[in-house]
């Protein structure tokens, strides 16, 4: 890609590894196209950049196990993906037992020690956003802290 000859190819490989990519297509309901935007499309693309990390909307997309399947066809082995188990946008308030199976859900595909998680984008892409109370927000990233735990001890990790 010419994005790794242009820019990354500068970084050592050490620097590579601490840079990350987020990618969330029709996170922004104000675009117009991103939503048009198919993971399968960009995934295997976007695992050529020579980055450390991604970090992926996946709470709210409508097939996760087919984007999951797109990402473990394609993530390198030093590579790490950060699932969103979380979606801002949405008022439904996550449980951390719906989290635990959106992590379990992803573990089955993607190997453990390149696994993360993370929320979808939307908390505040904005300054004038008020789409997500402050503390609807902070009651979904404990839920996303909660969930997570109760999945690395199903999986034997906490």
């Amino acid at each position: 890609m010419d994005l790794n000859n242009q820019v990354l190819e500068r970084c050592s490989a050490e620097e590579r590894q601490r840079i990350g990519i987020h990618t969330c297509p029709g996170g922004d309901q104000d675009s117009t196209h991103s939503g048009d935007v198919d993971y399968a499309g960009l995934l295997p693309m976007l695992f050529e950049i020579k980055v450390g990390s991604f970090y992926m909307q996946l709470a709210s997309e409508s097939d996760p196990a087919r984007v999951l399947q797109i990402v473990k066809e394609h993530i390198k082995p030093d590579q790490r993906v950060f699932v969103g188990v979380i979606d801002p946008i949405n008022p439904h308030m996550e449980k951390p037992e719906e989290v635990r199976d959106r992590v379990l859900e992803a573990a089955s595909y993607i190997s453990l020690n390149q696994l993360g998680t993370t929320d979808d984008c939307g908390y505040a892409p904005f300054a004038d956003n008020l789409s997500t109370a402050r503390d609807i927000a902070f009651e979904k990233i404990r839920a996303r802290v909660a969930g997570t735990a109760l999945a690395a001890k199903q999986l034997g990790t906490a």
